[in-house]
């Protein structure tokens, strides 16, 4: 099968300086690749060295099984759709006016869709759920309403391949989703390829079907997401010093405050993790138990707390789990308990916070 993108020992830099070489690089239709890394590694010169926005320095990009080098502008417009962070320069223009600017490798001199062109307009403007934006001026929409619009006039392109930078920059989260999910069914429905760079590996780990490294002056890691998205390797390829990152939930947490805990935090099931987070922002040194090892709290409160009290997954909490809870819940101030009610598994955590409200007149 043919790749519909392939880069052949790609050099990119600025000023015949190179900055990342021997870039190689296979992308297939219906599957989204991923570009991650710190700031300033090289990701978006990855993508204007792909897109012709920048001279390669070295190596060949094949579009479609042809060197770029031998193609016209109208000839790769035809396959490749590119929308990037910069704001577009679309004054005095409807959206419907900007998407149908996708049309340029299909119309004639003058630039204007025929009949079936302004089909294509409608059906891209439907597919990101834009229409009720089609008679706006452009310039005088939202950030999120205007990358629907781009992404509208790159799929008016047919493309084979579509290039973003950054698509979900200084989005809010619902129209980060919203952008990401309209990726997906091009992918899923078209066999659209799609090569983009982001900074949120949360969406990165959810989305992509392959993610590429970038770090240094080479591609660094490249793989599916399960072989990328672990503990070791994004704390590697970022340089994370300090602070969590767990990769199976995608969660980053800060330092946790050192020292004797002040609070025992009987928590289960996610109820203790936003008093964990609270307590550590507000400098307490705290405590946290029972949890079970495959508890969603679990690894937050590792992150987090000076000392978790943990048992075996599946596991009832045991005498002996109990008795070291209670011996670090004996030193501390306060106890919160964040658990409504208990279950068989954790009934050694009912007779801990009855421990604690025996020995504490006011409760916990």
């Amino acid at each position: 099968m043919t790749d519909v993108l392939h880069t052949s020992r790609m050099t990119v830099g600025y000023h015949h300086t190179p900055l990342i070489r021997d870039i190689c690089l296979k992308l297939h239709r219906g599957q989204i690749m991923t570009l991650i890394g710190p700031n300033g590694a090289g990701k978006s010169t990855i993508l204007k060295s792909i897109t012709r926005q920048m001279d390669l320095l070295g190596g060949t990009v094949y579009l479609d099984g042809t060197s770029m080098a031998d193609m016209t502008g109208k000839q790769i417009a035809g396959k490749m759709s590119v929308v990037l962070t910069e704001r577009a320069a679309a004054e005095y223009m409807t959206c419907r006016d900007v998407v149908a600017m996708g049309r340029y490798p299909y119309t004639g001199l003058l630039g204007i869709p025929g009949r079936a062109g302004q089909e294509k307009v409608r059906e891209a403007l439907e597919l990101v759920h834009g229409q009720e934006l089609a008679d706006r001026d452009f310039s005088r929409i939202s950030d999120g309403e205007r990358q629907r619009i781009l992404l509208a006039r790159a799929i008016c392109q047919e493309p084979e391949l579509i290039v973003l930078d950054e698509p979900v920059s200084y989005l809010d989260i619902r129209h980060k989703l919203e952008v990401l999910e309209i990726l997906g069914e091009l992918v899923r429905r078209r066999q659209v390829a799609v090569l983009m760079s982001l900074h949120e590996l949360d969406l990165a780990q959810r989305i992509s079907d392959y993610v590429v490294c970038v770090k240094g002056s080479t591609i660094w890691k490249a793989g599916p997401p399960e072989e990328i998205f672990t503990t070791g390797c994004i704390r590697e390829l970022y340089g994370i010093g300090k602070g969590t990152y767990y990769a199976e939930l995608g969660w980053t947490e800060l330092e946790p405050v050192k020292g004797r805990p002040q609070v025992f935090v009987i928590g289960g099931g996610g109820s203790g993790i936003p008093v964990y987070r609270r307590l550590r922002n507000q400098g307490i040194p705290f405590a946290a138990g029972v949890l079970h090892e495959h508890d969603v709290e679990y690894p937050v409160a590792r992150a987090l707390a000076a000392e978790v009290v943990s048992e075996k997954a599946f596991e009832p909490v045991s005498e002996e789990a109990l008795c070291r809870a209670a011996k670090i819940l004996e030193g501390c101030s306060q106890v919160i308990c964040t658990v409504e009610r208990f279950g068989t598994m954790n009934a050694g955590n009912r007779r801990l916070a009855e421990m604690a409200a025996r020995n504490r007149p006011g409760g916990i």
